[in-house]
């Protein structure tokens, strides 16, 4: 059966948004500094000309100042339906900065919410292991000038793969109260492309600030000044502070959040509704001026 929406009940609306983090204070919505939440529902607010409470802007993940996103989902509602998504799509990127883009809008079903439908999230942390930095590498992988064992650091990630307590690895937070510690990893893969280091976690969802730690006790595990095993021994202490003995987070800019992943019945397009848009291209049907 076709997913429809009640004109009573509003429309919702379904964001994939890729933004470079470097001078945002995360995702969460604050007016100073910027945040991510807070200049993408400005551009909305004058696209849709909606008050920022009509639209109830939600994201599926709380990004960390400094963290970027290729995937970010959001969704917001408006009382009105749209006859195509290409001009709404075309007018926020055009009053976003260059550092925030909407890559998708789609419409959603009324049950979808990017944050609480979503079945699991895809972080990948990049290192740059050679004595060297790549200058255009520098904002978004973390240098480590340290020779990292990477058949060691595969070793010691497969410890965190299952449902397990991770209170040892989260930071106090002051927006989730008191989360759920028990998260499961589906997988953390440890992969090499010359002198850079991707590690890709996927997991049920994460803790404030957990992919963060465990890649810092993986780096220090990678250079070879504490045993892989360790982190079964620090899972199992459930305390944060027998972390803090060993590792401090990893910096926040080798950190992207990849891929929201969600069941195909959140993600059904109800009828009544435009299709998605990805962007559109802009054509030139007569060039005016001779190429030299």
């Amino acid at each position: 059966m076709t997913p429809t929406v009640s004109a009573a009940a509003g429309y919702k609306w379904r964001l994939v948004i890729a933004y470079d983090g470097t001078h945002y204070a995360g995702w969460q919505y604050q007016q100073s500094p910027p945040t991510i939440q807070c200049t993408l529902e400005k551009a909305l607010t004058r696209a849709t000309k909606l008050e920022r409470k009509d639209l109830v802007l939600v994201g599926a993940s709380r990004t960390d100042r400094g963290v970027h996103a290729w995937a970010q989902v959001a969704h917001f509602v408006t009382p009105f339906n749209y006859d195509n998504l290409a001009s709404i799509h075309a007018a926020l990127n055009g009053l976003l900065p260059s550092d925030i883009r909407v890559r998708e809008i789609s419409p959603a079903v009324p049950e979808f919410h990017a944050r609480f439908s979503a079945k699991s999230k895809v972080y990948h942390y990049k290192i740059y292991n050679d004595s060297i930095m790549d200058p255009f590498q520098r904002r978004y992988a973390y240098h480590s000038i340290y020779k990292l064992n990477t058949v060691v650091m595969r070793e010691a990630a497969s410890y965190f793969v299952g449902k397990h307590d991770f209170s040892a690895f989260v930071n106090a937070s002051h927006n989730d109260g008191v989360p759920d510690p028990v998260k499961t990893i589906f997988r953390f893969d440890v992969i090499e492309m010359g002198a850079l280091l991707q590690l890709e976690v996927e997991g049920s969802g994460f803790l404030y600030r957990q992919v963060r730690n465990m890649v810092a006790l993986l780096l220090q595990i990678g250079k070879e000044a504490l045993p892989r095993d360790i982190v079964p021994m620090i899972l199992a202490s459930r305390d944060r502070k027998e972390l803090a003995k060993y590792a401090l987070a990893a910096p926040p800019h080798g950190l992207c959040l990849v891929t929201v992943k969600y069941s195909e019945e959140h993600l059904r397009l109800p009828s009544g509704c435009p299709n998605t848009s990805f962007g559109r291209h802009h054509t030139v049907s007569k060039c005016k001026l001779p190429f030299y």
